[in-house]
């Protein structure tokens, strides 16, 4: 009896934490240990509802490019890589999806900042570690202008070659001479900074490295206070980039971003496996651009067809119409089990609302997005739940109905319903998991959130149906026991 003791102890605190998370107002716990106004110890609580519930941002790009100058690959190559981008966003169940051969409709549920949304998934973050050797004067001069370097020498070539070849020439109404002409009489648009060339040679710079060498980015604060990117290289980034900073000490190194020079640091050892990019960074200026290196850069540049804020397609009046559904339906399981099964029936419905407790609460921890597809997979985890608990209580009436004593009857029920509960959870966690692998093309990301919380309800499900309901059942007959062994129909029978 002890160790059913400990579990109650453990389970009714696990149950406490659950509804503390739970609550509509939990935001989560941040403690500041040594007083640098940063929290060291965090507990982040969330709660993420889909498109369908709360609304969002619907955005539509374009290729800047014509449709015979990439491959529908380098279309779905760009697909995958922003959906990465609004995924690490903290955007879940978001949908990407190709329209066409030049388009991407983008879904962005419950979206806090539009703009900063869009810019993230619209920018190449073409990154470029850039040769500035021999401008040791000049570096720091260079730094927020545009240059111009051989990689995106390269990269404009390409695309040339990629492009059909066309001819400008003036018309008869314009010339040159009258740009107010060309702009029907608007006043004409800002000229864009032209890119410098290395003052040394007269040529572009020389790029050593692209964002492609590298493997990870992470955005970090240093110890007084500014906000900074740590990248690690790949192995074929190792291999080009520590013999180049190894034969370049005391020299500065560019570290350019869409052919902006964000900073040019001399090069203090030779780097074969990453390092530190430093900048005038705002935290969410360094977060984004880690984002962005992290997500790869976009084979074809997209610009923005329209953007649009939408509002929730099921309506607040459906959503509580759905909630108290909801309650309803387990209520009348409750009463269900209560009334059918009576002593077991008890234990099983307080692991019922332990089971949907630890579910809400990893809702927000991990954090899940709400969608009506997810909440769907919840509700069908709820039923597997209750068919876990009736194998058990329908065996144990067999054993009892066998004239063995209550302590061997429950035993012998846990013990022999075991391996059905587990061969058909598992079964079904199976099939979510493909389910989930199949979320992952894009447009098909709805079917993600039903995976999840299905796969998620079935795995609860094995700890709360043996381990909770058998605690529970225990304690209610460590109480009962007397009347139970006289009046049978307390077990159900």
């Amino acid at each position: 009896m002890s160790s059913h003791v400990r579990w109650l102890i453990f389970i009714l605190l696990l149950a406490l934490f659950c509804v503390w998370v739970a609550l509509p107002d939990t935001q989560g716990i941040h403690i500041d240990t040594d007083g640098d106004g940063t929290s060291d110890l965090s507990l982040n609580v969330q709660q993420n509802l889909g498109l369908d519930l709360v609304g969002g941002l619907r955005v539509l790009l374009q290729s800047q490019l014509p449709p015979d100058a990439f491959t529908q690959e380098d279309l779905r190559t760009t697909a995958n890589n922003v959906t990465r981008r609004v995924n690490a966003l903290g955007v879940g169940e978001a949908t990407v999806q190709i329209q066409g051969n030049n388009r991407i409709l983008v879904e962005l549920p419950g979206v806090q900042d539009p703009q900063q949304a869009i810019d993230t998934i619209q920018r190449t973050a073409l990154l470029e570690f850039v040769d500035f050797g021999g401008l040791s004067a000049q570096a720091q001069q260079l730094v927020g202008r545009k240059i111009l370097t051989t990689e995106q020498v390269l990269i404009q070539e390409q695309r040339q070659a990629n492009t059909p070849e066309t001819t400008l020439a003036p018309s008869a109404e314009t010339s040159p001479e009258s740009p107010e002409a060309a702009n029907n009489g608007e006043t004409p648009p800002a000229v864009e900074e032209q890119a410098l060339l290395n003052p040394a040679t007269g040529q572009p710079f020389q790029t050593v490295m692209t964002g492609a060498g590298l493997q990870a980015a992470a955005a970090g604060i240093t110890q007084d206070g500014r906000w900074e990117i740590q990248f690690e290289l790949t192995a074929e980034g190792g291999k080009v980039f520590g013999p180049f900073t190894g034969s370049r000490i005391g020299q500065p190194l560019a570290i350019v971003l869409d052919g902006i020079v964000l900073s040019a640091p001399s090069i203090q050892a030779q780097l074969d496996t990453g390092g530190v990019i430093t900048g005038s960074f705002t935290e969410q200026e360094a977060k984004t651009l880690a984002l962005q290196l992290r997500s790869g850069a976009l084979p074809i540049p997209l610009e923005v067809i329209s953007s649009e804020t939408v509002g929730a397609t099921l309506g607040q009046e459906s959503v509580n119409l759905s909630i108290r559904a909801g309650v309803i339906g387990v209520f009348i399981i409750l009463a269900f089990m209560t009334i059918n099964y009576r002593v077991p029936g008890a234990a099983a419905s307080l692991a019922l609302l332990v089971f949907i407790l630890l579910n809400m609460a990893l809702f927000k921890l991990i954090p899940i997005t709400l969608t009506l597809p997810a909440i769907v997979g919840f509700l069908i985890s709820i039923g597997s739940a209750v068919d876990g608990n009736i194998l058990i209580f329908e065996r144990l009436r067999e054993e009892l109905r066998a004239n063995k004593d209550i302590d061997a009857a429950v035993t012998e029920g846990f013990a022999r319903a075991w391996n059905s509960i587990r061969d058909s959870n598992i079964s079904t966690i199976l099939i979510s998991g493909v389910l989930f692998l199949f979320g992952q093309t894009p447009g098909a990301s709805v079917v993600s959130g039903f995976a999840v919380t299905l796969a998620l309800g079935l795995m609860l499900n094995l700890f709360t149906a043996i381990i909770v309901t058998r605690t529970f059942l225990y304690v209610l007959l460590a109480i009962f026991k007397k009347p139970a062994e006289t009046r049978k129909w307390l077990m159900g029978i």
